[in-house]
C-alpha cells in the first residue's frame, strides 16, 4: 500500500471516522479514466457494502440493480417481503416507488410533449379550471411546464398534509385559493406532490386517457417491465409485494399500505420490482430510443431551476458543484459529470435511482423501510463510480 493511502486512512481514523471505502480502498485510492472504470469489481464492492448496512440497520428488506449501458451487471436481493415472515424479497417483489414515481410522469408528459399533444408553455388552468390561486393573475401564469419542475414558486410541499389523511386532490385543490406563490412562477424552486400530480389532468384532457394507461401502454409493455404499475389497487393485487415497515422502540414494524399520496399518483403512486427498475435505467440512459427518444431525455435533464440548497446536503455537499432540477429528475454535478437522480420516502418504504450521465452507469435500490441509509448506500456509489473522493462517512447508529 501506498504512504500517501496510509496517511489518508490513518487521518480519517484520528478523525473518529468509520469510513467505507468500497473499491478505491481495493484500488489503492487510485481513480480510474471514465470509460476504465472496473464496474464489476466495484459491483462486488458494493454488494457487501449494501448487505452490511442493511444488516446494520436490521432493514427488513430490500433489493438494487447495477447497469453499466445496456448491461445488467449486477441484480440481488437482500432479506424478506415482511418482516416476521418466511416469504424472501425476490427479483420481482413489487415496491412502493414513492417520489421516483416523478421520473415516470415526467417522461411520459415529455413524450406526449413532443408528440405535440400539449406544450410546456400551456396555462395549467386551461386543463385544471378550478386551480386558482390568491391572486387570481398569478393563476394564469402557471405553466405545465413549472409542474414537473417544481417552480411553481410556492411553499415547499404545499398542502402535503392532506394527502397524508388521505384526502384526495378534489378535496385538496380548492385551498391553493387562499395562497399565492412566494415568487413569480418559473423562477424559484419549492418541491411539491399535489400540483405535480397536476400533469395528470393534463394528460388526460391532451389525449383522452388515462396517466396510468399512458404509462402502461407507451412505457411498462414495450419496456417488459412486467411487474409495474399505478395505484393502491394494482399494488395490493399482488401476491408478491413488500409491505411498509416503521421503526419503532422495538424496530422495524409492518403497517398498514396506505391509499395517501396514492391519491397523487404522478408524484407518487408507481409501484414496481427491482427488474423493472433496470429496464426504467437502461431506458433512461438511450438504450430505449423508441421508447425514449434521445431528444425527450435531453430535454427532461436540462435544467429549470437551480436547488442551492441541495448543495448542503450532508451526504453531497463534499463534491457538488451545482445542483438544479429538470422534469422530474434532480441534477447534480460533480467534475465533468452529471448525476441524474430522484429518491423516494412515503409510509414505509424507500426508493433511490441515479445514473452517471458520461459512464452511463446508474443504480436503483428499492427497500421495505423508511431508512436513511438508502442516501448513503447511493452516494457511496456515486461517488465512487466517478472517483471524485472518498465514499461518504457510514452515519452512527440511530440514524433513521
Amino acid at each position: 500500500m501506498r504512504p500517501a493511502i496510509l496517511l489518508n486512512i490513518v487521518y480519517h481514523l484520528r478523525a473518529g471516522k468509520a469510513c467505507i471505502f468500497l473499491s478505491t480502498l481495493l484500488l489503492c485510492g487510485l481513480a480510474l479514466p471514465a470509460r476504465a472504470v472496473d464496474i464489476d469489481a466495484r459491483a462486488k464492492a458494493f454488494d457487501r457494502y449494501f448487505r452490511h448496512m442493511m444488516a446494520g440497520k436490521s432493514i427488513p428488506g430490500g433489493a438494487y440493480v447495477i447497469v453499466d449501458g445496456n448491461r445488467v451487471v449486477a441484480m440481488d436481493t437482500y432479506g424478506v417481503r415482511i418482516r416476521g415472515k418466511a416469504g424472501k424479497v425476490d427479483s420481482d417483489t413489487v415496491f412502493r416507488l414513492a417520489s421516483v414515481s416523478k421520473t415516470f410522469a415526467a417522461s411520459m408528459a415529455t413524450i406526449l410533449e413532443h408528440e405535440d399533444r400539449f406544450s410546456w408553455n400551456d396555462k395549467v388552468v386551461n386543463f385544471v379550471p378550478d386551480l386558482s390561486f390568491k391572486t387570481s393573475s398569478l393563476s394564469r401564469q402557471l405553466q405545465v411546464e413549472h409542474l414537473l419542475s417544481h417552480s411553481s414558486g410556492l411553499t415547499p410541499n404545499a398542502y402535503d398534509n392532506y394527502l397524508e389523511d388521505n384526502k384526495p386532490l378534489s378535496k385538496i385543490l380548492p385551498k391553493f385559493a387562499n395562497i399565492d406563490p412566494r415568487c413569480t412562477p418559473g423562477k424559484c424552486y419549492g418541491y411539491q406532490n399535489v400540483l405535480f400530480s397536476l400533469i395528470e389532468d393534463v394528460i388526460f384532457g391532451a389525449t383522452g386517457v388515462s396517466f396510468a394507461s399512458q404509462l402502461k401502454k407507451r412505457i411498462f409493455v414495450p419496456l417488459k417491465m412486467q411487474n409495474a404499475s399505478v395505484g393502491w389497487e394494482s399494488f395490493m393485487a399482488s401476491d408478491n409485494r413488500a409491505a411498509p415497515h416503521v421503526q419503532t422502540g422495538s424496530g422495524w414494524r409492518p403497517v398498514k399500505v396506505e391509499k395517501e399520496y396514492y391519491f397523487a399518483a404522478p408524484a407518487a403512486g408507481v409501484n414496481a420490482s427491482i427488474s423493472d427498475m433496470a429496464q426504467w435505467l437502461k431506458a433512461q440512459m438511450g438504450y430505449y430510443p423508441k421508447v425514449l427518444s434521445p431528444e425527450v431525455i435531453e430535454d427532461m435533464t436540462t435544467e429549470r431551476v437551480a436547488t442551492q440548497r441541495h448543495m448542503r446536503h450532508r451526504i453531497w455537499r463534499d463534491y457538488l458543484s451545482h445542483a438544479g432540477y429538470g422534469l422530474g429528475w434532480r441534477l447534480y454535478t460533480i467534475g465533468d459529470d452529471r448525476i441524474i437522480y430522484h429518491g423516494g420516502w412515503v409510509a414505509g418504504f424507500r426508493a433511490a435511482v441515479a445514473y452517471s450521465e458520461k459512464l452511463k452507469i446508474g443504480i436503483a435500490i428499492l427497500m421495505n423501510a423508511e431508512s436513511r441509509v438508502i442516501s448513503d448506500l447511493t452516494a457511496n456509489f456515486v461517488i465512487d463510480i466517478t472517483g471524485k473522493g472518498t465514499p461518504v462517512t457510514v452515519k452512527a447508529s440511530g440514524d433513521r
